[in-house]
């Protein structure tokens, strides 16, 4: 008896320490609201300026989820951004703006083909006077896109500078959603379907059924399906699309959480489009979320040849829950498991760097898993690609070129200058409008290697204040000199790499996103990878172990 006694107090000593630590965590839960309520109402009452409580208590609240993960969020009532992220629409005018440091204003950078904005005549490189009369100058695209976007079926008056011409436009705002399969087509090789997919939003499915049937009626007899750059969406659009190419009855993701109901198991559930059909899914860094469910689950199905780069590694779902006020937070719930087993969580955001970034797991500390036909896959750290495919590293001349103002003004006298080009495919510079170019950039007082002239400035300050500064003065006068660049020599030398940018932002102009595909699939190293294991049957069958 004695014993059974002993028993029975060591079972009951760990549900001891379990209540123990939940009350410790109440108790730290209550004494901090406490807190936090105290602290603002001492602000109310003796703070020198009155305080706008939504502003203040929205930046406690916003600080408060900065701890937790970057996916968990919190908007206040009726907000648009949340509203679109669910449903891929919004009301307004179709185009993408930037904002010009030169012109202190936001610019066009891309009209939607068959928006309103591209129907009324905007371009891109427009740069915005005023919106319904009131000037724009020195507002960030924040408070403009806010200002373009409205109630579907309202009017404005949008004036904008073209070169040295003043345009004004009528624009009535519509609700859009721009399609997530912006192309798809049949490869060089006249046998190779193509499908890019852009996210996974309300419909997503649907476009990529329609385009499916569309180049199996053209013929397909294998697929490339793009998932290159695509940030994911909803869960059951990732989970229909996989059902497109896999049985029905098959497990395609799960999710565990803390709480029982956020445990969920999704199974493909009707039958597939093509289940044989060869397939070959791009992947790369900005693949994430519902980019990964689909490309973790045909590469555990051993379904498809997934290619290119490691994904992002997003494992994390998320739920919307609604807050008093008609606010929503968007919460961190669970985590997602693909068919083998494994959760691609790359970033573990509760235990961060000295410097503030989220750790990571290191390959050594990854586990094996395997699909379905037996193969090695690995967990924590996205999708790594059965064939990896890196892009070509680029000078960092190119990278800064491609996102300054100099490079997008001049594509757009470029474009004043040609009101057409030829057809995608067919398009090519000139030496003459190439050096053109190059004259134009090297004018432009664009300046190349400003973060190494950014640590120069540093270094010189800290030897400075270390007494040390006219010990070093003409060594570091004389590195200041070689990171004094010729622009243009550098645009001439590095011809090739920049070349493909400048085709992509011109042929875009003209041809819009679907003519932007088409310009990037043309020297695409990835898609001339995907032709040769397509065209392979037997490298094909050995790469999914066969």
């Amino acid at each position: 008896m004695k014993r059974v006694y002993i028993y029975i107090i060591m079972c009951l000593l760990p549900l001891g320490a379990v209540a123990q630590k939940k009350e410790n965590t109440n108790s730290a839960i209550s004494r901090n609201l406490e807190l936090f309520n105290d602290i603002y109402k001492q602000l109310d009452l003796f703070y020198v300026d009155s305080l706008n409580a939504d502003t203040v208590i929205g930046w406690g609240i916003r600080s408060m989820l900065q701890q937790v993960d970057p996916f968990t969020d919190y908007y206040p009532d009726d907000d648009e951004e949340l509203r679109q992220m669910a449903t891929g629409k919004y009301a307004g005018i179709g185009s993408i703006i930037r904002y010009s440091r030169k012109e202190q204003r936001a610019v066009i950078s891309e009209p939607y083909e068959g928006t309103p904005s591209q129907l009324a005549g905007v371009r891109a490189g427009d740069v915005i006077l005023s919106i319904d009369g009131k000037d724009v100058k020195g507002m960030g695209t924040p408070k403009v896109s806010g200002m373009l976007r409205g109630e579907a079926g309202t009017t404005f008056e949008l004036k904008v500078r073209r070169g040295r011409e003043e345009k004004t436009f009528l624009i009535t705002r519509q609700m859009i959603q721009l399609p997530q399969v912006p192309y798809s087509g049949m490869l060089s090789d006249g046998q190779t379907g193509y499908i890019f997919l852009t996210g996974f939003t309300e419909g997503a499915c649907r476009e990529v059924r329609d385009a499916l049937e569309e180049v199996r009626r053209q013929g397909a007899k294998r697929l490339v399906l793009d998932l290159r750059g695509n940030p994911g969406g909803a869960v059951n659009e990732a989970v229909d699309i996989a059902n497109l190419f896999l049985p029905k009855g098959k497990k395609v993701v799960y999710t565990k959480g803390k709480m029982a109901r956020t445990n969920r198991e999704y199974y493909t559930a009707t039958e597939p489009v093509d289940s044989l059909m060869p397939l070959v899914v791009l992947v790369d860094g900005g693949s994430a979320s519902a980019s990964e469910i689909v490309s973790g689950a045909l590469q555990d199905f051993d379904r498809a040849v997934i290619m290119g780069t490691r994904t992002y590694g997003k494992g994390l779902v998320q739920m919307m829950r609604e807050l008093p006020f008609h606010g929503t937070l968007k919460l961190t719930t669970s985590r997602y498991y693909i068919p083998s087993g494994r959760c691609i969580q790359a970033y573990d955001y509760r235990h961060l760097n000295a410097d503030g970034s989220a750790g990571v797991v290191p390959d050594s500390l990854t586990k094996v898993f395997h699909t379905a036909g037996g193969r090695e896959v690995r967990d924590g750290g996205g999708i790594k690609p059965d064939v990896e495919v890196k892009p070509d590293s680029l000078p960092t001349i190119v990278s800064e070129l491609v996102s300054s103002d100099e490079f997008f003004d001049c594509v757009t006298n470029f474009c004043l200058a040609h009101p057409t080009i030829p057809p995608v495919g067919e398009f090519r510079l000139s030496d003459e409008d190439y050096a053109a170019f190059a004259d134009s950039i090297g004018a432009s007082g664009f300046e190349a290697g400003k973060p190494a002239k950014e640590l120069l400035k540093v270094l010189r300050d800290v030897i400075r204040r270390e007494g040390y500064q006219e010990a070093t003065r003409a060594e570091l006068d004389t590195l200041e000199a070689k990171l004094t660049y010729d622009v243009r020599a550098d645009l001439m030398r590095f011809r090739k790499e920049v070349e493909p940018y400048l085709y992509d932002e011109i042929v875009h102009r003209y041809y819009y996103q679907k003519g932007g595909v088409q310009q990037q699939l043309l020297d695409d190293p990835c898609i001339e990878r995907a032709l040769q294991v397509l065209s392979d049957k037997d490298k094909y069958k050995k790469i999914l172990g066969r």
